[in-house]
This record gives structure tokens, sequence and C-alpha cells, in this order.
């Protein structure tokens, strides 16, 4: 019977230290949850000159309107005249607002609750720059996402890289580049939230043209690539056309003192592999001159200089 009862106050013993263990790790698991950031957050963003906000006072309506933040950073508030706003958020606007109805002896503590909505950001709109079809600065009212702002401007260009620089007005000195996929149909960025004083940068890719006597003549866009070779443009080119001199095509180059140099490949030996490759970069122009042509170098320069707007540009996928 002594020993039962041993036996019984062991067992009562290990489940008690069991669920001890286990509540434990409940506990703990909901304080890390509890202690864990949230992710994507709105950043705290504050009041600047021209911004108009919206007053609510739950106690008294008649002190509530829309009130519009003049060059100074102050709103004239019905009773209490002037508040300087700028620089703090709504809640913190609302805080102060509150105190001052408290200090005028207007309202007591217990009725003096007020909200602040900032329902027009009139200085800190969203600036898109690069390369879009109509750069600027764009209105940030609502809830705003980077493809919605990148529609207003107008969409991206053909000559755009296949990433997008988003500097967040609450934290500059970390950018976000996020990517998409520039060969879509209908390219589609990522789900991002686009805030007030945010700003968006579109950069531009390194073009190579492959001009001449070629199936396909144009500006191919490297989409991040640093660097494309002769042999691969010409592909990208489809290939030469009939009657081509693939014994000295041209690559026109820019110099570094803005000057254009022709320099002549033989691409015939590139393909036979008896010649190296050439690696060409943004701004090369690869001219492909006809078998009849004795002055190959300054037809190629000649094309060089007049590109512009007549030359089409192709976003070709890259293996």
């Amino acid at each position: 019977m002594k020993g039962r009862g041993i036996d019984m106050a062991k067992s009562c013993a290990f489940v008690a230290a069991f669920w001890i263990v286990l509540l434990g790790q409940a506990v703990s698991g909901l304080a890390q949850q509890n202690g864990a950031p949230t992710p994507n957050a709105m950043p705290q963003l504050t009041i600047g000159p021209g911004d108009l906000l919206e007053v609510t006072m739950f106690e008294d309506p008649e002190l509530s309107g829309h009130f519009r933040v003049d060059e100074k950073g102050d709103i004239v508030v019905p009773l209490i005249g002037r508040v300087h706003v700028a620089g703090r958020t709504a809640e913190q606007a609302g805080a102060l607002i509150e105190s001052r109805y408290v200090a005028a002896d207007i309202l007591t503590p217990d009725n003096s609750h007020a909200t602040v909505f900032i329902a027009e950001y009139a200085t800190q709109g969203i600036v898109v720059n690069g390369e879009v079809k109509s750069p600027g600065v764009y209105p940030a009212l609502g809830v705003r996402m980077l493809n919605d702002v990148i529609a207003a401007a107008g969409g991206i260009s053909p000559t755009a890289s296949s990433k997008v620089i988003i500097t967040h007005r609450s934290d500059p000195e970390h950018p976000v580049t996020v990517t998409y996929n520039p060969e879509a149909l209908t390219p589609q960025l990522p789900h991002v939230q686009i805030f007030p004083g945010d700003s968006i940068m579109v950069p531009r890719a390194g073009i190579v043209y492959v001009l001449g006597n070629v199936v396909h003549s144009g500006g191919y866009v490297l989409n991040g690539r640093e660097v494309l070779t002769a042999e691969e443009a010409m592909a990208l080119a489809g290939g030469s056309s009939h009657a081509a001199a693939l014994n000295r095509v041209q690559l026109v180059r820019t110099l570094k003192n803005g000057r254009k140099e022709a320099i002549t490949i033989a691409m015939n030996k590139i393909y036979k592999g008896d010649a190296p490759d050439v690696a060409l970069k943004d701004g090369d122009v690869l001219f492909v001159p006809t078998s009849n042509g004795k002055l190959a170098a300054q037809q190629a320069l000649a094309s060089a200089l007049s590109i512009g707007s007549q030359v089409m540009i192709f976003k070709a996928a890259y293996p």
C-alpha cells in the first residue's frame, strides 16, 4: 500500500512537471510572437506645409473641420488659434490639440478627444523618374501601389532596365530594388505599396545597336547584363543578310572624351572559331556593311551618329 502511494505520488509529480514545461513553451512562443515586428508596417508619416488636415473633436463637433497647414507649419484651430503641427504625425498633432484645449480651459481632459487625419499630402507627392513615358510628381491620395504609380506615369519605356529602385521617405538611406520580367506581354511589377514622399527611379538599361546588312536592324536592350558578345548580338539581329561583308564588320565605340572610333571585326573568323569573340557594352554599335561597300568605317560612323528615335528598340529574352 505504501509502495502504491509512492508510485502515485511520482506519477502526479511527473504529470505536473510535464504541464509546467508545456505551459512554459506556450508562454515563450506567445511572447516571441508578440515581440516579432509586423512586416510591411506603414511608416510614420509626418505633417508638412500645404497638407490638408481633418480634425475631429468627438465631444464638440463645432470645433471640428478641415485645416490647411500654412508655410510656417501651423493651422488655425477654433478658439485656440495657431497650432504648430509640421513635423508631427497625425496622432501627435491630435494629442497636441487636445492639450491646448485643456490648457485654455475650453475643454476638460474627459471631453477633449481629438483625431487628426491627413486628408491631402500637398507637398509629399510621389516622384517618378527615369525610363517612364511621363516622369514627374504624382499625387499620393489613397493607397497607391507601384503598378498604379508607374501606370500614371505612362508606363515603362522600352529602354528601361529590369529593375525599379524605390526610396521610401521614411528610410532614405536604404533604397529598395525590385525586379520584374520586362519580356512579359504585360510586364507586372511586384506588389509594393508606395507612400507619400517616396521616389521611384526606373534606370535605363544598356543598349547595343546592330545596324547595316542584318535581318533585324535596331537596338537590343541588355536587361541587366553588362556586356553582350558580337556573336550573340548578331544572333539577336537574326544574322546577316545577303551580300554582307562579314570580314569587315565595324564596331563603333564612344571613347571617354566623347569621340567615336571604328574597329574592324572579322565576324567570319569568329563564327569559325579562328578569332576570339568581342565583348560589346552599353552604347556600342555593330555595323555590318555590304560586300561592295568600300567605305565601311565611314558608313558605320555615320550610322552611329544618326541613331535616334527612328531606330527600333528590341527587348529580347536572353538565355
